[in-house]
């Protein structure tokens, strides 16, 4: 599955999801998104590729807001994942992430830009991809891939876009 998080594309603009990105959206049988869609259509195109399950985020249009959750829980393949746009300061995410999602196997979230693929508390993984499309102060654009089958979390992976 293909994760991402902090697109930031707005109706009308030339910016879209990276070229480079598509090989990986047209293998994927998931796509996750962590927020900061900013407008439907992004959903619309991401849907062409795979089926998508999303979160709102800060700065989402009122229809996102109004039409997404804030959180997401999903059991995929026996792996127990949830989603969320901001997971708040770095300090203390480990354990503020257990305590919000206490059953979850993966915490995927985005709002800070910077790719996280790191333990959290447990075995729990916390899993920010990053943005394809608005690096800020990273060296790289990036996405995520994670391949979850039979209760086991397979590859989690930061993908660099060049």
């Amino acid at each position: 599955m293909v994760v991402l998080a902090d697109t930031h594309i707005r109706a009308g603009s030339s910016r879209r999801v990276p070229e480079a990105a598509y090989p990986a959206l047209e293998r994927a049988d998931l796509v996750l998104h962590a927020g900061d869609l900013l407008v439907p259509e992004v959903l619309d195109e991401l849907r062409r590729f795979a089926p998508v399950h999303a979160v709102f985020g800060n700065n989402d249009v009122p229809e996102l807001v109004a039409t997404l959750p804030e959180q997401v829980a999903l059991d995929l393949d026996g792996v127990r994942v949830a989603m969320v746009h901001d997971s708040g300061a770095s300090k203390g995410r480990p354990a503020r992430m257990r305590r919000w999602f206490p059953d979850a196997d993966v915490v995927v979230f985005g709002h800070s830009h910077i790719p996280i693929n790191e333990p959290g508390i447990d075995g729990q993984l916390l899993f920010n991809p990053g943005s394809t499309t608005e690096r800020r102060r990273q060296p790289h654009h990036t996405y995520g891939e994670l391949d979850l089958r039979d209760g086991e979390i397979v590859r989690a992976e930061i993908v660099e876009l060049r």
